[in-house]
């Protein structure tokens, strides 16, 4: 796995189409760890189910920010279904996936695609992406939300190591002392 995470990471910095990676994972983010999620706005899964953030207090959520033409968001997929969906699903923990701006052929198309089993919800106009991110920010974006709603953790493209401190971050919060 170790082998697979540093190719990927590899890959992933030399395919970026959303330009080079940042110095800092809040890059382009318009909000900030500690802060309070946006949470005024609805998640229309793919399924048609419907839920929010609000909905989701309790539970630890990651929002994965995505679209289908995002080349590091497919390179993601496989590792965030198999070692945080896989690992995590059903232990007061979600992951969505939102695909922006697209329409539900083409998401739904994507998810297939991709071969993901957590949910993914459309987010027409970007206005949930532009609820995290500055105006023009790329894609490929993790943020950790933790039970309180409060955000513990933002990514930026690909590294292994951030996304081994995102797994860390997500195992804390799901074992800390008063969680829910």
């Amino acid at each position: 796995m170790l082998i697979v995470l540093v190719i990927l990471s590899i890959s992933v910095k030399a395919q970026s189409v959303d330009g080079p990676p940042p110095e800092d994972a809040n890059t382009g983010y318009s909000v900030k760890v500690g802060e309070q999620a946006p949470d005024d706005f609805i998640l229309k899964l793919t399924d048609g189910t419907i839920t929010s953030l609000r909905a989701l207090r309790g539970k630890v959520v990651v929002l994965q920010l995505t679209a289908s033409y995002c080349s590091v968001c497919r390179l993601k997929f496989p590792v965030l279904e198999k070692d945080v969906w896989q690992v995590f699903k059903g232990k007061n923990f979600m992951l969505i996936a939102l695909d922006r701006d697209e329409p539900l052929k083409k998401a739904s198309q994507f998810k297939r695609e991709v071969h993901i089993t957590y949910p993914m919800a459309l987010d027409p106009g970007a206005k949930i992406f532009a609820a995290f991110t500055e105006k023009n920010a790329g894609i490929a974006r993790d943020i950790v939300i933790d039970q309180n709603g409060k955000i513990i953790f933002l990514s930026r493209l690909y590294d292994a190591g951030e996304y081994s401190r995102m797994i860390e971050t997500i195992k804390q919060c799901l074992h800390k002392p008063g969680s829910f």
